[in-house]
């Protein structure tokens, strides 16, 4: 199986042994409230470390001080702080494991989808994997502790609610249209690989196919439940208020099964990935090939594509020494290269490397063509794969491995078959393994971030809200946005449609499973509804981005300005709606 051995990283591990160094840290001031107070870590019993003064001050001794703040640490053994850094630190690390949890939830979600093809599995299960992270997020934001205590730390279930929603229409959008613009042609449509008018705003953009505008109208039917909930406030009334939320509850979960029925029974977006899934394998197979084949390292230690060697595999491919590739060489080398467990059609895969690589549309690869093909491949897989600063031989088997663990991103008719695959109990397992890994990994640190989140709002004095709607879902959704940017680079319509149809995707799982999460967790646990400024800047965004991709199929350079500038705004109205027109 040509997947890469993924070993937990080193870096968190080392975080929290520096955090857990210093946690439940007091500060002495000589006082015997102080000694009290540091005598109770020798008690190896006590969960919680409790940061109080002496209450047994003599009659003479001067009045006691106020208590100290106290922090209470997560399963009674992960660190804790009530400083401004240390919790700063905490979110970092915390954040960074919702991160690996996501990654792992997306690896093994592509490897079942591969394996078991779409259906059920595909259009049931998978979507709600997918959201799994922010559903966990939401849930313990208001599970634990009192009723006062979840009524105030569940703003940040919805900070993450609204901002994964605003972050996916907005910077992940507007960046999407940038790095895949084209140069627009006579007939409004984006054309493939040609970029010659720079930074036009209106001659360049990107195009869709109509398919995606589907997922855009799905997308803006989500809403639904956001209006049902705020209905009393919109009518300014409490009455009727716990009814609406569970009116609200019921129909957010119709629609999660209504949208995932709609994948099972018009399976388009699960064979879009599918499909994409094995090309990509194929471009780093060839990759890893080259590199086998000890013709020289692909890349220089500076990063930069190696053109002798480039030049060298094109020879090599070139058997007729003709100085062009056709399709018949291009078929012999497919057939040459060990895709181990995925049985590829050849044919399809000749396509795909022809329709990359010739440009001039003649049929054959010349070797101009194939250097350039090769270095936009190349410089793909850098952005894929991290690395220290130098790149070794090692780095092109990674980038094979990782290429079985990402969403690609292809709309393409001729793409969507299943192909059979080798030893699929080993796949399944390895599939569910890491569906496991990442579930386990989110269940377990969810709670433990919303802590850190809610301590660093109390120590620095911002709204938890606004720390959620920023930092959670870059912990949630990086993984899928790295993805999302680097295949809408290939500028091509065909991985334009699948990017934005991804995207139109997760809101839509925003809006109904993650919702349905918060709104069973206000009504089980009759907390207040109080989000009127919070529900609206996702209608806002929803309701505008909704209407403007419903309807057309080209974008222009200009409207990223549109997604980006809705980004601030949400945050300004939020902030001026609650602090200063006190709508919370």
């Amino acid at each position: 199986m040509a997947t890469r051995r993924r070993s937990f990283p080193l870096v968190p591990l080392v975080l929290f042994l520096l955090a857990a160094a210093a946690y439940g840290r007091l500060i002495s001031d000589g006082s015997p409230a102080s000694a009290s107070a540091t005598s109770l870590l020798s008690n190896p019993v006590s969960a919680v470390i409790r940061l109080t003064t002496s209450n047994s001050a003599s009659a003479s001794s001067p009045p006691a001080a106020a208590p100290e703040e106290k922090c209470e640490q997560s399963y009674g053994f992960l660190p804790c702080t009530t400083t401004v850094l240390g919790n700063l630190f905490l979110v970092l690390a915390y954040g960074f494991l919702m991160y690996k949890a996501a990654t792992f939830l997306s690896a093994g979600s592509e490897l079942l989808l591969e394996i078991m093809g779409p259906g059920l599995v595909g259009g049931l299960l998978l979507p709600i994997l997918g959201a799994l992270p922010d559903a966990l997020l939401v849930l313990v934001s208001g599970l634990s502790g009192s009723r006062e205590t979840a009524q105030s730390q569940v703003l940040i279930g919805m900070g993450l609610l609204a901002g994964s929603t605003v972050f996916l229409l907005t910077i992940l959008w507007g960046t999407c249209v940038v790095v895949g613009k084209c140069d627009i042609g006579p007939n409004g449509v984006a054309v493939d690989l040609q970029n010659n008018k720079g930074f036009s705003l209106t001659g360049t953009g990107i195009s869709t196919d109509v398919q995606t505008s589907y997922a855009a109208r799905i997308m803006g039917i989500s809403v639904i439940p956001f209006i049902i909930a705020q209905f009393p406030k919109m009518l300014k009334t409490h009455h009727g208020q716990r009814l609406a939320v569970l009116l609200a509850l019921i129909v957010s979960f119709s629609l999660v099964l209504a949208y995932c029925l709609y994948q099972v029974f018009q399976p388009w977006i699960q064979k879009r990935k599918l499909a994409y899934a094995k090309h990509k394998h194929v471009i780093s197979g060839i990759l890893r090939h080259a590199q086998m084949e000890a013709l020289g390292r692909l890349l220089n230690e500076d990063g930069t594509a190696n053109e002798d060697v480039i030049k060298k595999l094109f020879h090599k491919i070139d058997m007729d020494e003709s100085q062009t590739l056709s399709r018949a060489e291009l078929h012999a080398l497919i057939i040459g290269i060990n895709f181990e467990e995925v049985d590829f059609d050849k044919n399809d895969a000749v396509d795909k490397i022809m329709d990359d690589f010739d440009t001039s549309g003649n049929d054959i690869v010349e070797e101009a063509e194939f250097v350039s093909g090769m270095k936009r491949w190349l410089n793909e897989a850098k952005r894929s794969v991290p690395t220290s600063g130098a790149y070794s031989n090692k780095f092109i088997t990674d980038y094979h491995a990782r290429t079985r663990q990402e969403h690609d991103l292809l709309v393409d008719r001729s793409d969507e078959t299943v192909e059979s695959v080798e030893n699929p109990g080993w796949c399944i397992t390895k599939a569910v393994g890491l569906l496991l890994l990442g579930s386990a990994i989110a269940a377990a640190f969810a709670d433990p971030l919303v802590d850190a989140v809610h301590n660093f709002s109390n120590a620095s004095h911002i709204p938890s809200f606004f720390i959620s709607f920023i930092a959670l879902p870059l912990a949630t959704n990086s993984s899928e946005a790295v993805s999302a940017i680097i295949f809408a680079s290939r500028k091509k319509l065909r991985t334009s449609s699948l990017t934005f149809s991804e995207v139109y995707g997760g809101v839509t799982m925003n809006n109904t499973l993650c919702l349905g999460v918060f709104l069973a967790l206000i009504y089980i646990r009759n907390l207040t509804w109080d989000f009127s400024s919070e529900v609206l800047i996702i209608l806002l965004v929803c309701v505008i981005m909704g209407l403007f991709t419903s309807f057309r199929t080209t974008f222009p350079l200009w409207t990223c300005l549109v997604a980006y500038m809705l980004y601030p705004l949400s945050l300004v109205v939020v902030y001026i709606l609650d602090f200063v027109f006190g709508w919370s």
